[in-house]
Formats: C-alpha cells, structure tokens, sequence
C-alpha cells in the first residue's frame, strides 16, 4: 500500500503526550517503589471503583487506537496488521504508565487500568478498521485533497486539538494561552530561599496589578479567539466557498466547546451561562472579519494568523486572577476532572504557541498550490 502524509502521525505523538502527562500529572514526590514494580499486574479486583473512572480509562484510550490505525494505515501497512499494531502500542504505552505510576504517591498502578485503557485502544482501533473496511479512510482522502493542500498535516491537527484546549476553564469564552499566571507562580517557587528571593514579591506583585480588560478588550479578545482559528484552517484550506464553511465549523465548535467547559465547571444547566451578549457581539466580530478575510492567499492567511494570535495572547495574558476561576481551578487539579487536568491545560497552554511556530513557517515555506 502506498505511503500519504496524514495529520494521523502528529497527532498520534500528541495524544501519546498528552495521555503521559494527564497519566503522570503532577510530577511531584518521585520515590523508588517499596514493591515490585510488575506487582500491580496480578492484583485483585479493586474494592473501590466508579462508572465514571470505567469510562474515563476506555474513552481516553480511543482516540489513541484510531489514529494509530491511521497513521499504520497512511504509512503504508496493510488494514489487518495496521489494526493489531495500534492495539499493540496502545497497550504498551498503558503498560509504561502504569510501570510508571510505582514511583508517584498520588497515582495506584493498576491492571484493572490497564486493561481498560488497552480496550479502549482497540475499540478505537477496530472503529479505525471498520471504517476503512466500509471507504470511508479513502472518500475522507479525496475530500481532503478538494478541501486541502498539500503537506497541511500539522495546521489540521492543530486545528483538531483547538477544542480540546478550550475545555480547560479560561478567563475569557476562546481565551486560550493563559500560562503568565502559572510561569510566574513557578518563578516565584524557584527563587524562594535563593539570593534573588526578594524579587519574588515584585513577581508576585505583578500578578496581582493586572488591570485587566475593558469591555472592548474582552470582545476583542474573543473576536480573535474565533479568528486565529479561523486564519490557521484558511492556511491550509483551498480559497472559496470551503472556507465559509471553515468559519461556520470553528464557530460551532468553539461554542460546543466552551459550553461543555462550563456544563462540566457548573453544571449542565448553566452550559450557555457564558453566552452574554459581550460574547455574541465577539463571536460575531469576529466571523464577519474572518468571512472578509476569505480570499487571502494562503501565506497572508498565515501572517494574518500570527499577528492576530499574538495580540490574543497579549490580551490574555493581560487577564486578572479571578476567584471563581480560581475555584473551577481546584476542582479540575484536585477532584474528579483530575485526569482530564493535564490534557487539556496542557492544550489550552501550548496551543497558542505551537501554531505560531506553525504559522511562522507557513509565511516563510514557499507557496503551495
């Protein structure tokens, strides 16, 4: 079988970091294990266990199994080993956490844990197989050469991790980026007991002035919150009536997003609490300044982007703390959201900045056709 790119390979790599860090989170307190570390493989049944954990470990587990399949698949290998491999991976690298969590007090190693992560890595997997058993993996390739051009793997799996971060609490509806707040939190924790400690209240200090964003800011903000995706898929997507439709998909899911953010902070029946009319006035803005932005060529849609998502940022970061997010904070780090902590922060943090990269090099690559 022939060799295509595919978004599938990154995006693989990045579900497998981001299931290390939410598998590992938080880092603290390594210890060598007091048992074996193979010991968890042959424990009973747990006495204390929830639906919701059940689902969690399967559902986490298949998104991995399906772009495994994929990416075996677009590299190459045949649909039946393709299928047997992404299982195989997806269950070692359950297996690697699970080694891995002997060394962390907070996490139980757990082949209960194990298993369920390895059925969820098949189940994706075997979704993966049937759908390329019905064409759908092919009739998906040709509409992506229609829609898309070529070597656009990166800006599409950007693109597909986009409402992930947003379901991470944000200080304002599309807001992703907010990462001053805990760099500076770090900083200060490092330079406590050193000869710099006195600069730690200065730092600290900083945090706490933030004046924050007039109402025009935060439409602005959230205005650019819906552009700068839009500007990425205009990068990689063909000028024309696809890209309208481009505005439409990020819009509705950018609210499909943030509403499941707040139904999970608040409840399901607070889930539009966040659509207040400074939100739709941004939500509109900024899908009238990405529909006039529809004929771009390809590199100005990527430069635009980059100037839009760095003043995203700067506005952003510009965002007091605020208690009540502070509040929806504890309950993602310290309750039952705990698992979904690292992956969607770690989204909401990097995904600014990893479409800079990727934007950078769009406005210097030589044009594509």
């Amino acid at each position: 079988m022939a060799r295509h790119p595919s978004s599938a390979v990154p995006l693989a790599w990045l579900c497998a970091g981001l299931i290390a860090y939410a598998s590992l989170y938080p880092f603290a307190d390594w210890v060598w294990p007091s048992v074996a570390p193979l010991a968890f493989v042959t424990l009973p049944w747990p006495r204390y266990w929830t639906g919701f954990d059940f689902a969690v470990n399967v559902l986490g587990y298949v998104p991995f199994g399906m772009v495994l399949f994929a990416a075996q698949v677009r590299s190459g290998r045949r649909a039946g080993p393709g299928c047997v491999w992404a299982i195989l991976m997806a269950s070692g690298l359950a297996f690697s956490m699970e080694l891995l969590q002997n060394g962390l007090p907070t996490r139980v190693s757990s082949n209960v844990d194990w298993g369920l992560n390895t059925l969820g890595g098949a189940l994706g997997a075997g979704l993966g197989l049937a759908l390329d058993r019905a064409g759908l993996l092919d009739r998906w390739q040709r509409l992506r050469h229609r829609w898309l051009i070529d070597r656009s793997a990166g800006g599409l799996a950007l693109l597909l991790l986009w409402p992930a971060g947003l379901l991470f609490p944000a200080p304002v509806p599309l807001g992703v980026g907010q990462v001053l707040s805990r760099l500076r939190t770090w900083v200060v924790d490092v330079l406590a007991g050193s000869p710099l400690a006195h600069w730690s209240a200065l730092i600290a200090d900083a945090g706490t002035a933030a004046p924050g964003l007039s109402p025009v800011g935060e439409v602005t903000a959230i205005a650019l919150g819906l552009l700068v995706p839009c500007l990425l898929g205009f990068t990689v997507c063909h000028r024309g009536w696809r890209r309208l439709a481009v505005v439409l998909i990020v819009a509705a899911v950018g609210g499909g997003a943030t509403a499941l953010s707040t139904a999970l902070n608040f409840g399901p029946d607070h889930a539009l609490a966040w659509l207040t009319p400074l939100v739709t006035l941004g939500f509109g803005l900024g899908a009238l300044a990405a529909i006039v932005l529809i004929g771009a060529p390809n590199r100005a849609a990527a430069a635009l982007g980059l100037m839009a998502l760095t003043a995203l940022v700067s506005l952003v970061a510009q965002m007091p703390e605020d208690a009540y997010l502070s509040q929806s904070l504890q309950a993602w780090e310290q309750g039952r959201f705990i698992r979904f902590h690292g992956a969607a922060q770690w989204v909401g943090w990097i995904w600014p900045y990893a479409s800079m990269a990727y934007l950078l090099g769009r406005v210097v690559a030589p044009p594509e056709r």
